[in-house]
């Protein structure tokens, strides 16, 4: 699909990723990009139009998709993480609210806006995944399964939304150098690269994009090989634990 005077919504807008993906989008010529955010968006360019949208609130969503009825693009970036691992967590908050951000925010979003893109064309949904969308990692454990349960919804709503003419794509990147992974530790990826991935990606009509190194490395590793990836993650963490005592 061509990105010149295509409508865009982007979720997650304010920072981070998604303040790069509005960028990327007016540069390649988007004729308007919607930012959703909890807190919006400021900007003197007259083709970004700030909506307040959160997506695990239906009453934002149905705000965003009465405004939202020229878009032929979605992306569906806004998400949350916490550096925590399962049986650490204080409470099941942490668990619940990174479920009900990453799965069912997105789904809840993609309910709102498959009939607004068959409407116009059938159009793209981009789904930002992650990684950990193929493996556990127990630092990041709520993070790990809501990517999980959000790459499974992206493959399943890709089948559904087929014969409307929606292209489905679903993007992995590792570690990007946004707030969220302040915390992480090892290389990051710049948001304009994993942008501009994403960009290429809906002008080649791809369902993938594999927009980092790590990504491309962790597929093969899996592929190939997925119980000496997992040996490894296990040897990681064992040694940490003893260094903890």
């Amino acid at each position: 699909m061509q990105i010149k005077d295509a409508v865009v919504l982007v979720t997650g807008a304010n920072r981070g990723l998604g303040k790069s993906l509005v960028q990327a989008f007016l540069a390649a010529g988007a004729r308007k990009v919607y930012a959703g955010s909890r807190k919006l968006v400021e900007s003197s360019d007259p083709r970004l139009q700030p909506i307040k949208l959160d997506i695990t609130n239906a009453h934002d969503i149905a705000a965003a998709a009465e405004t939202c009825q020229d878009i032929n693009i979605l992306i569906n970036n806004a998400g949350i993480a916490t550096f925590t691992t399962f049986l650490t967590a204080p409470s099941l908050d942490e668990a619940r609210n990174t479920m009900e951000t990453n799965y069912i925010g997105t789904l809840a979003m993609i309910r709102a806006f498959a009939p607004i893109l068959k409407k116009n064309g059938g159009g793209v949904l981009v789904n930002m995944l992650s990684v950990l969308s193929w493996f556990a990692s127990p630092r990041l454990g709520s993070y790990s399964a809501s990517k999980a349960a959000a790459l499974a919804l992206t493959e399943t709503i890709r089948i559904e939304l087929r014969s409307q003419g929606t292209l489905v794509m679903g993007v992995h990147a590792g570690f990007m150098d946004t707030d969220m992974a302040d915390q992480a530790i090892g290389p990051k990826v710049s948001t304009g690269v994993v942008a501009a991935s994403i960009i290429e990606g809906i002008s080649s009509d791809r369902e993938e994009v594999l927009a980092d190194q790590p990504s491309q490395n962790v597929k093969a590793m899996l592929a190939s090989n997925r119980q000496a990836f997992y040996k490894q993650i296990q040897a990681d963490w064992d040694g940490a634990q003893q260094a903890a005592v």
